[in-house]
């Protein structure tokens, strides 16, 4: 710790005349010492030098006070940044940190480039290639609102405020064409960088303390118990690569993976569970979360049925996942097959098992989203919204109950 003293004073000009004085603020670092006009001045007469304060009790004298006070307890604040940041403590840097002047000027798209090449050097090892998309396009949509709002491509953090976000949010919406939702998620990652820059003390306020999104989540689409069994038992679909989609769409209907996690699914991510059954202990790869599933006998019956196939064996794999493109594509094929009119696409897969598969059959909630590996129940709460069945299994239950009594 330094030797770290401060001092309020009243100098005397060239050529004093009388009249009030200016105050001076001294501070002594180590015998080494700088003075700074603090803005205010005072009559001599009513000035303490040893308390280094205005003497007596008017509304002037007081708020003279109060504001000295308020710079002594800044100074402070300054001083103990330096000490906490393991800063060297000296006359210029406790100035300079009392005066900003060792903020360095900090800019939204520079910040925004620094973190998507973080990303980019990460993927594989945390995120994702569609991840690094979307911060991407978040990055573009953010360059063209700052050109065609202010008419440059970089603005100051400390310019960022209230105004700028739902400027930025409707510039998505009117300009971009951007869905709510989809808007909701590029705010998202600019919020990101803005709670990178209040963590770093570079922003002091926060501009999105009063933004609240207005956008609704998208209603999730299932396939109900009998479209999925049109799916899993239609004899209309005999081409094996349509036969191959349609096993492992199934699949996932009853395990709840995604296209991603049942693509690296490894066969030594199939154990015993606590009730004797096998189950698939994995991660998300979205969250990186622990994700364990009992096997239902239907997915365990396809996963028996690719035991023998080459690309399996060979990598470790329990089911030959093909691209998400041409898997999307085949289903297309397999709904027409089925007799399904809903567009099928590969992650109405994990829908139904939220849904059709779980929620409806009673399995409770929090079940459900330790199996689909949410890190938030409300993420799986969106899923009992829509399930206007249940709503209608469970009241007539208790209609038939008013019916006996």
């Amino acid at each position: 710790m330094s030797n770290f003293h401060l001092l309020f004073y009243i100098r005397k000009q060239k050529n004093y005349k009388g009249g009030a004085m200016p105050i001076y603020m001294r501070i002594t670092v180590s015998g080494k010492r700088v003075d700074i006009s603090v803005g205010r001045d005072c009559d001599p007469a009513k000035w303490n030098n040893h308390a280094g304060r205005a003497i007596g009790t008017k509304e002037e004298i007081k708020a003279l006070n109060n504001y000295l006070d308020s710079l002594q307890t800044k100074l402070r604040n300054a001083h103990q940044v330096l000490i906490d940041s393991n800063q060297q403590v000296t006359t210029e840097s406790l100035h300079n940190q009392f005066t900003g002047k060792n903020q360095k000027s900090r800019f939204l798209m520079e910040l925004f480039k620094e973190h998507n090449a973080k990303v980019k050097a990460l993927i594989g090892n945390g995120f994702e290639p569609n991840t690094l998309k979307g911060y991407n396009t978040s990055e573009k949509h953010l360059t063209g609102f700052l050109q065609k709002k202010y008419g440059k491509t970089d603005i100051e953090i400390s310019q960022l405020n209230h105004t700028f976000i739902t400027d930025f949010e409707f510039y998505l919406k009117a300009n971009c064409k951007i869905t709510g939702v989809s808007a909701a998620k590029y705010i998202k990652h600019l919020k990101k960088i803005v709670n990178h820059c209040i963590a770093n003390g570079w922003l002091k306020q926060n501009p999105f303390i009063n933004f609240k999104s207005t956008a609704k989540a998208k209603e999730r689409t299932f396939l109900t118990q009998q479209e999925l069994d049109n799916i899993t038992t239609s004899k209309k679909i005999t081409i094996e690569r349509l036969k191959q989609v349609r096993d492992i769409f199934v699949f996932c209907c009853y395990t709840g993976l995604s296209y991603a996690d049942v693509k690296k699914l490894k066969r030594n991510e199939i154990g015993i569970g606590m009730d004797g059954g096998q189950w698939i202990f994995t991660s998300r790869q979205k969250t990186d979360t622990s994700s364990r599933i009992p096997l239902l006998p239907v997915a365990l019956e396809i996963l028996n049925r690719y035991q023998d196939h080459p690309q399996c064996e060979n990598q470790g794999l329990l089911l030959p996942v093909l691209s998400n493109q041409k898997m999307n594509a085949y289903l297309k094929e397999i709904a027409d097959l089925s007799d399904v009119i809903k567009h099928l696409t590969f992650h109405l897969a994990r829908h139904t098992f939220a849904t059709t598969v779980t929620l409806s059959n009673n399995v409770p909630i929090e079940t459900v989203s330790t199996m689909l590996g949410h890190t938030n129940i409300k993420t799986t709460q969106h899923y009992a919204k829509i399930l206007d069945l249940k709503v209608s299994k469970d009241m007539a239950a208790l209609k038939q109950k008013y019916v006996t009594n």
